[in-house]
């Protein structure tokens, strides 16, 4: 049976491609590198990362990319014996203006080396692209518009004006033809995240409206023809939990429709599951899959006969969930990162890790502060659990306040808890906490004052999470007992929904490792491990 989410933490805008009994999900990373998550699965239940494409800088330089742009929402398929992904390395966020670049990348082998990406347009956000069965191929995204006034679209907001179709030249690498705004979108608006798909002679399009808050959804109309026009379906919205506030499953929107080799229909969707009582989605947008229904009025239903999606899908697979251990640990013993770990933006990670310069360590080099978008030394993993605890061990000797390294519990710049080593003047080497607790302004507060002496050698540093509290701990080298340090903290700040709301940030929590050295001397930090654990 299909427990959902299929992908928990920080796993959205999830893009389906099957190839025979093989089924790929490529969900957006936004600001973390390497860029796109794509997951293999051949029972729909056990789930497993195979790789994260965009890996060089020929492909992808995030640096200077503000919080929560990167890449949006790839679109994975094959054709032509390759695979093909697109996807929007987004460089604006705030203002009128979306500095949103569309590229496409193939590769024969989804674990292979994928190539240096062709430039597209810049129109608008959530490229997708559809191969038809006359061998013609058709790019599409949302369109962009700066100006006071819609021109293709309906609904409350003007900036998203439609979906934006051109056909696809793969011989020149280029678009041709006419472009052609195929569809305004609902009252709901904002409409976003086209894919087509072809069935019994009508082009079907999804689409995700109503932002990627709570009024998300999945919305569904066709055409007899690629180009429209196209009629809404007759319930508008194919999955959404707007007005089904108690559903465990919340967000649901931006998904992708599939069948299984033997003709069962289905369909992605991203969600988010909220803790009380300020309904806040700890986990960021994650992703997962509905059972549907074709009815003879030609359009696709939800299987349930409710638009809101389920956390039991049993009528996909049969297969049983292999358990997930309850603890994993790494001791940084081989020359590559784990998988578990991403950083963020730079694609020369040489500049701010290696697991080879001491050996059995992960070494961070101290770069920018904490929360920059240039050189950040951060290493860290998902949070995928609302009750969890992490732990690592600090090898660090400061000589100035402007050098730390610790362990932290992280979002973006202005939504960040970290337990940092440090030196002060009175105190010698100490820890102190570094928040920022969704302030737009950016400015820490220290819970701890300037902070607490700790002696010489290795220090050993733990957070944890019990939904909507933090707690950080530590103890020295050889100590039996954790000692607590500070107060409780908010963890619900670390989603999106924390600080200035829902549709001001996209990612999700992480917990992890870092460094920084403002006097630009790149003092190094060692971490010898790191532990997450589920708690109950």
């Amino acid at each position: 049976m299909i427990r959902n989410p299929i992908l928990p933490g920080f796993n959205p805008d999830p893009s389906i491609c099957r190839v025979g009994d093989d089924y790929y999900i490529a969900t957006s990373t936004f600001e973390w590198f390497p860029g796109v998550q794509i997951h293999h699965s051949r029972d729909l239940v056990n789930w497993r990362l195979v790789r994260r494409p965009l890996e060089r800088a020929s492909q992808l330089d995030m640096r200077g990319n503000p919080d929560s742009c990167g890449i949006w929402a790839p679109c994975l398929s094959f054709a032509d014996g390759q695979f093909w992904l697109v996807y929007t390395d987004v460089k604006r966020l705030d203002g009128s203006f979306k500095d949103a670049h569309n590229y496409i990348v193939t590769a024969t082998s989804i674990a292979g080396e994928w190539s240096d990406p062709v430039y597209v347009n810049s129109s608008g956000f959530d490229p997708s692209l559809f191969h038809d069965d006359d061998g013609r191929k058709w790019f599409m995204n949302m369109h962009w518009n700066h100006l006071p006034v819609a021109h293709g679209t309906v609904g409350g907001n003007t900036a998203f004006d439609g979906i934006l179709l051109q056909e696809w030249d793969a011989e020149t690498k280029s678009l041709k033809g006419p472009i052609h705004n195929i569809y305004p979108g609902t009252d709901r608006g904002l409409v976003e995240g086209p894919h087509i798909f072809k069935k019994n002679g009508w082009y079907y399009l999804t689409t995700a409206e109503g932002g990627t808050g709570y009024d998300h959804a999945i919305t569904m109309a066709r055409s007899r023809t690629i180009t429209g026009p196209y009629e809404t379906h007759p319930d508008k919205h194919l999955l959404s939990a707007k007005g089904h506030g108690d559903a465990p499953l919340q967000r649901t929107g931006h998904g992708q429709y599939f069948e299984t080799p033997d003709g069962r229909p289905a369909t992605t969707f991203l969600c988010g599951r909220p803790l009380s009582p300020l309904r806040r989605c700890t986990l960021g947008r994650e992703t997962g899959l509905e059972a549907c229904v074709w009815k003879e009025d030609g359009w696709l239903y939800p299987l349930s006969g409710s638009p809101v999606a389920r956390l039991e899908v049993p009528e996909l697979s049969g297969a049983q969930k292999v358990d997930e251990p309850r603890a994993i640990e790494h001791v940084f013993d081989t020359p590559d990162l784990p998988d578990d770990f991403q950083w963020l933006r730079t694609p020369a990670p040489e500049r701010i890790f290696s697991l080879t310069d001491h050996p059995g360590r992960l070494r961070l080099f101290g770069r920018e502060s904490i929360g920059s978008w240039f050189e950040q030394a951060l290493v860290a993993r998902r949070q995928e659990h609302h009750c969890f605890r992490a732990e690592t061990v600090l090898e660090f000797s400061p000589d100035t306040y402007q050098q730390m390294a610790g362990l932290t519990h992280y979002y973006n710049r202005n939504k960040l808890f970290a337990l940092a080593a440090t030196v002060d003047a009175e105190l010698g080497r100490c820890l102190t906490i570094l928040a920022c607790a969704g302030d737009p302004s950016m400015k820490l507060s220290y819970p701890v004052g300037m902070g607490a002496s700790v002696p010489d050698g290795p220090l050993h540093l733990a957070l944890e999470v019990r939904d909507n509290d933090l707690r950080f701990f530590w103890k020295a080298e050889g100590a039996n007992d954790w000692q607590p340090i500070g107060p409780m903290l908010d963890a619900g700040v670390i989603s999106d929904e924390g600080g200035l709301g829902e549709h001001c940030s996209f990612t999700g929590a992480f917990a992890g490792m870092f460094a920084f050295d403002m006097t630009g001397r790149g003092k190094p930090a060692d971490f010898s491990r790191f532990l997450y654990q589920i708690l109950d």
